[in-house]
């Protein structure tokens, strides 16, 4: 495992000094996306308020031995080299089958020009290329964690 960017315990501390009664480790480190393209465009949408929402295929999560994530869990994003960006509050999970995630979540999403159709294909594509190689079939019944959140602090 790789240590974590400096910017991540400091960005950190900073929230503890708002919230004291968070605890003393950073929460979960991500960055959005599976390429430093993607990762940008996304981060930029989140700091900017227009993307509040993210979808992760369980598959992902089970094999990164990861939980689905619940209300109220904070986590850091960083950019792709590891710079932290900003604190994230989960605000809601839904788990849903792919053909079952709707337009409303898509908007959430912000990416694209915000429509379902776009959503369906990005991700579809997404899946496909994070999911290549585990046996999980990328298709319409493909659970999807459909995680809405809020920045709480930005860098």
């Amino acid at each position: 495992m790789t240590q974590p960017h400096s910017s991540v315990d400091a960005l950190w501390q900073c929230y503890r000094a708002l919230d004291p009664d968070a605890p003393a480790a950073p929460p979960d480190v991500y960055h959005f996306c599976d390429n430093p393209a993607d990762a940008a465009l996304c981060l930029a949408l989140v700091l900017q308020g227009q993307k509040r929402a993210t979808a992760c295929a369980l598959a992902q999560l089970r094999l990164a031995g990861a939980p689905v994530p619940r209300p109220g869990d904070l986590a850091i994003v960083t950019d792709w080299a590891g710079e932290a960006a900003a604190v994230l509050r989960t605000l809601a999970v839904n788990v849903r089958r792919f053909d079952e995630v709707d337009a409303a979540f898509a908007a959430l999403e912000g990416e694209g020009d915000g429509s379902l159709a776009w959503w369906r294909q990005a991700h579809h594509d997404y899946f496909t290329r994070v999911l290549a190689g585990t046996g999980v079939p990328v298709d319409g019944d493909l659970e999807i964690a459909c995680e809405q959140f809020e920045v709480v602090l930005r860098r």
